[in-house]
């Protein structure tokens, strides 16, 4: 049987209400690969089968999935970790034909307003503070805490876009400014929170951990204290160990990005996404 013959025999078949037909079926039309989407959605737009419309909506989805897991796998194996390109990746979840140019345009637009403004005799306090009136007063972004609810307020697209994210969101934004910015900025480990720590440069011990200025809590921008922290470490019981102090890895803030967005997908009716999205988390250990 020719390819041609195959993919018209395989999508007659969607339709079977035997599950182990069905399971073959759709396994091996994920073989395909992306070429395989415009014949699904041509057999959308041409059934009124609402529940062949879910398994079509379905496959599409696992289609666009497989790509970004292979995306991701490169990612992960590549020699430097950028966030820009994982971040876009985390988007292509939920929108995957997203056009990055647009997006790297407004990442540059805030990169080139906070370095105009940045200079070497800067406090670290004084840097923080002008990338904060960037992006929350200038670009105008309005902070949330994090809401399975709104899946879009994790996503860096749709954050610059709608000027809305919640605290991972529009954390992983500060994030990648800084890094473009080179000023040392990293996510710290701190228990149920997505918060920043301005790191001092040069004085990382053979431990790993870091001499922390100061923390930043990135959904409203607010600047806090070892002495706020430690009030904060007492609130939830947890011992304030040097572990604490350990800036995370690039591929950390991903698995941390990927680990709170999935949440989103914690239902009966979202088990798939769920299931694909830890496969994710899992693939950066």
């Amino acid at each position: 049987m020719d390819d041609k013959n195959e993919v018209n025999a395989l999508l007659n078949l969607i339709d079977d209400p035997d599950s182990e037909i069905y399971e073959a079926v759709s396994n091996r039309i994920i073989t395909y690969g992306l070429p395989m989407i415009p014949n699904l959605e041509h057999l959308w737009e041409t059934t009124e089968d609402k529940e062949v419309q879910e398994r079509i909506e379905l496959l599409i989805h696992r289609l666009y999935f497989s790509g970004l897991h292979t995306d991701f796998k490169q990612w992960n194996e590549a020699g430097h970790h950028e966030l820009t390109p994982a971040l876009l990746l985390i988007a292509k979840f939920l929108y995957p034909e997203l056009q990055a140019a647009k997006v790297l345009h407004h990442v540059e637009r805030l990169r080139r307003n906070i370095w105009l403004e940045i200079n070497n005799y800067l406090t670290p306090l004084e840097q923080v503070h002008i990338i904060n009136s960037i992006i929350y007063n200038y670009i105008g972004i309005k902070g949330n805490t994090n809401n399975p609810e709104r899946p879009t307020e994790y996503l860096l697209p749709q954050i610059l876009e709608s000027k809305r994210g919640n605290q991972t969101g529009i954390g992983s934004l500060y994030l990648l400014l800084v890094e473009l910015l080179d000023i040392p900025i990293r996510l710290m480990r701190i228990p149920h929170q997505f918060v920043l720590g301005y790191c001092k440069p040069g004085l990382g011990d053979a431990t790993g951990n870091y001499d922390v200025d100061f923390f930043i809590e990135p959904s409203l921008g607010q600047i806090f204290t070892h002495t706020d922290l430690q009030h904060y470490l007492t609130k939830i019981a947890v011992p304030n160990t040097p572990d604490l102090l350990r800036p995370q890895s690039n591929r950390e803030v991903i698995q941390q990005v990927l680990t709170d967005f999935r949440e989103c997908f914690n239902n009966e009716l979202q088990k798939v996404q769920y299931q694909e999205l830890e496969s994710l988390i899992h693939l950066l250990d």
